[in-house]
């Protein structure tokens, strides 16, 4: 996501330097190149217009100070305003209502609705600790009650049957005196994809609407429709009291439009974005995180919270003590690292969020990184538990039998041992507190733009 957009804001940068301050003269053609940027990216052009006009309003004049270079005050004068255009702060759902808080999920054909409906039932179990009920009021697409069926089992969410017979607004009426009676926190309604052209099935969603009251009514959206999700939450904010919208397959889309339009064009919160198919790729949508990230600079915040939640805490201080004590980085360890990283997104998900990181990305996303993290894990399940604990033992014969059993080559098998015996030396370093020490040894190891020139705070 942002990719294009990225390449041409750190360009622009780069073109300003040497400069004593930001004039009319030397911000022309930045704002020209940023102009171009947000339309290639695909945001709708009066959009465009508010942002360059606010930029260069905000920037022409601005002295740079002693610790800023030109380039470096344009880059916080336009995270300014792309924290301002998408909304601030995050929006959480506001579910302070008498329980069940309903939840109301609309939007077009095709926009992810259902899938996302399953992924915000995982989200506020797990995060909000609420009880969950599901249903479906889709009784126009085969399948649409049973794949919210399915999707409720899979996050173990309560799920209310609905039948095809019945008519949307008594599905919905059903299901919400189930969600009292239960006591259920968070009742999700699903409603049937529809164009907002359809005049029938808007009044049939604004019937739903009026038949539960929802505290929420999230405009489900596909971020890789560009403008077009802007134009088509605005129609849907004209026929429904929206109060947010959600961002699919944002994984999908190189440009960003969507998320830097949404916001302005509606008046409504970006509340969450949906960053993969996976289940539990659905996150709340920070745009003070997402600028940061549009420029380049990463988003280590998200990637803490990601590695609170997904990481085994317990593997990890294991594997502290065991190194602690000068015992050996295995393969099993080296493994489990591994499996930790997919965990989180794998290589493109992590270097996505990771400061200057962004002109890797492409390549890792390209499935480089991934395909090689996939092929090591392969090999290390094609050994014992004793070659596993003993690399030391792979010789020969072994190397030929672990090679046919995970598909690949010897000299696949030879790459791996030769990497896990860089890493278990380095490893050795953390034996008496040495991780200043091996972070000094990795800095003068690292090529320009990751840390190399830098250095690390502190040491």
């Amino acid at each position: 996501m942002f990719e294009n957009l990225s390449d041409r804001l750190s360009h622009t940068v780069k073109k300003l330097k040497g400069q004593a301050r930001l004039t009319e003269d030397n911000i022309k053609e930045a704002m020209r190149e940023v102009r171009m940027a947000l339309l290639e990216a695909d945001v709708a052009l009066p959009v465009v217009r508010t942002f360059v006009d606010k930029v260069k309003e905000r920037a022409i004049g601005v002295e740079v100070q002693g610790s800023l270079s030109p380039g470096q005050a344009l880059v916080k004068v336009v995270n300014d305003e792309l924290v301002k255009i998408m909304g601030e702060a995050n929006e959480s759902l506001d579910l302070n209502a008498q329980p069940p808080a309903v939840v109301l999920m609309a939007g077009l054909q095709g926009a992810g609705k259902t899938t996302t409906a399953g992924k915000l039932a995982k989200l506020l179990q797990e995060r909000e600790k609420k009880t969950v009920a599901m249903v479906s009021c889709d009784v126009y697409r085969p399948a649409a009650i049973k794949q919210l069926q399915t999707l409720a089992g899979q996050v173990e969410a309560t799920f209310i049957e609905s039948d095809i017979e019945q008519s949307p607004v008594d599905i919905a009426i059903a299901a919400l005196d189930y969600a009292k009676r239960n006591h259920i926190d968070v009742l999700l309604v699903d409603t049937a994809g529809r164009l907002h052209v359809d005049a029938d099935m808007m009044d049939e969603i604004q019937l739903i609407h009026a038949a539960v009251k929802p505290v929420e009514t999230l405009f489900v959206v596909d971020a890789m429709t560009g403008q077009d999700a802007a134009n088509t939450a605005k129609a849907f904010g004209d026929a429904l009291p929206l109060t947010g919208v959600v961002l699919t397959k944002a994984d999908g889309d190189a440009r960003g439009g969507a998320a830097l339009s949404v916001r302005e064009v509606t008046g409504k919160p970006i509340k969450f974005i949906g960053m993969g198919e996976k289940i539990d790729e659905l996150e709340p949508f920070h745009p003070e995180r997402m600028a940061s990230r549009i420029l380049g600079m990463g988003d280590v915040l998200s990637l803490v919270e990601e590695a609170q939640r997904k990481v085994d805490h317990k593997d990890a201080q294991q594997l502290a003590k065991k190194l602690n004590k000068g015992k050996g980085f295995d393969l099993e360890d080296l493994r489990n690292q591994m499996l930790q990283m997919q965990k989180m997104g794998g290589m493109g998900g992590l270097m996505d969020k990771l400061p200057g990181m962004g002109k890797m990305t492409q390549a890792v996303q390209d499935g480089a990184g991934d395909k090689e993290v996939n092929r090591m894990v392969a090999i290390i399940n094609s050994m014992t538990p004793k070659e596993r604990r003993f690399p030391a033992v792979i010789k020969g014969s072994r190397k030929k039998r672990i090679a046919a059993g995970c598909g690949l080559q010897i000299q696949d098998v030879n790459r791996l041992l030769k990497q896990h015996k860089q890493m278990s030396k380095m490893m050795k370093k953390f034996k008496g507190g040495g991780l200043k020490k091996m972070m000094r040894g990795m800095k003068g190891q690292m090529p320009p733009g990751m840390g190399g020139g830098g250095g690390f705070p502190g040491m």
